[in-house]
């Protein structure tokens, strides 16, 4: 029942002396105390959430300062128990306190300091069983072990929590393996580097749009942003600079910005304008230094730029207002 139809039945009920004006009063003003009070149970639940989640990165950065501080003094057993072993018995509690509806939120805090201590606890494990932590393929079997902890987590109990780290593991185990596969190899520069922030970008941004219709649309927000700014950053990177300039990214990079805004609209995206507006200014800047400077004159370049950003915010304020409040 929509607000007109809500209307003429309070007044087919007044016509019929069936309610009173004080009984409509009393409800209206029972509707906005029951409004408010549900407003103010909502801040203080965010704000449980915001310092759960801050109590567990403090216990973590307790954890690296003891080992950090007491490092020589401690043994090699005592180091994987006091990071590890911690990790694990976080993921324990953490088990056990979701088990009671009323203990769910402190559930998270508890996850949450086990996907924070327990990349800290293996790569301690490997340096006292002696392996080079910071090689690829440890960094490889690091993020292995803790994308498969989590994702099989994650299909037992599909809580945000768990996509959140499987997508943090999951991109570090892409990076570290890639960069297992190509070590020492040559002919892989920094373009490679930039192809790989490029689907990962693009990885980030199709699961965004994907949560949008499951329980974890939460992580959507975030997912655009990163995703766009990754996908972007990394074209723009691959268009390089005059002489060495690649004309394919360069040429397409204009329709790479403009489809992004396009689907700022489409999706409802306020990180996708965003993005795309501060990269189609930097692109400016980049074309007119790139191949104007010189021929035009420096000062004339600025004039034009100038204009340009003008006709760039014209743009992004006239979709943000129209699409996007």
């Amino acid at each position: 029942m929509d607000k007109k139809e809500l209307l003429k039945h309070i007044q087919s009920l007044a016509s019929q002396q069936a309610i009173t004006k004080d009984e409509v009063n009393s409800a209206f003003d029972a509707g906005i105390h029951h409004g408010d009070v549900a407003e103010e149970a909502s801040h203080q639940a965010g704000i449980s959430h915001i310092l759960y989640y801050i109590g567990g990165a403090v216990v973590f950065l307790g954890i690296s300062v003891l080992i950090w501080q007491h490092w020589k003094a401690l043994s090699g057993a005592t180091k994987v128990l006091s990071t590890l072993g911690s990790g694990i018995a976080a993921y324990v509690a953490a088990v056990f306190l979701s088990r009671e509806e009323r203990f769910e939120v402190a559930s998270r805090a508890f996850y949450f300091i086990s996907a924070l201590v327990m990349p800290l606890g293996l790569h301690v494990t490997f340096y006292v069983s002696g392996l080079e932590t910071g090689s690829p393929g440890v960094q490889s079997i690091v993020s292995g072990i803790l994308l498969a902890t989590f994702l099989l987590s994650y299909f037992v109990n599909r809580k945000t929590v768990f996509a959140l780290f499987n997508i943090i593991f999951g991109t570090w185990l892409f990076f570290s393996f890639t960069s297992f596969l190509i070590s020492g190899r040559p002919g892989f520069g920094w373009e490679f580097s930039a192809y790989r922030v490029l689907c990962t970008g693009l990885a980030f941004a199709l699961l965004g749009y994907y949560f949008t219709k499951t329980p974890h649309r939460a992580l959507t927000g975030a997912l655009y942003g990163f995703g766009v700014f990754c996908f972007l950053g990394a074209a723009l990177a691959l268009g390089d600079w005059k002489p060495h300039q690649n004309w394919f990214w360069e040429l397409i990079f204009p329709g790479l910005i403009f489809g992004v805004m396009f689907l700022s609209v489409y999706l409802k995206s306020k990180a996708f304008l965003t993005f795309g507006s501060l990269y189609l200014i930097a692109y400016i800047f980049k074309i007119t230094g790139e191949y104007f400077a010189e021929s035009l004159g420096w000062p004339l370049v600025l004039v034009l730029t100038g204009l340009g950003l003008i006709a760039i915010g014209y743009l992004h304020f006239n979709l943000k207002r129209k699409y996007l409040s």
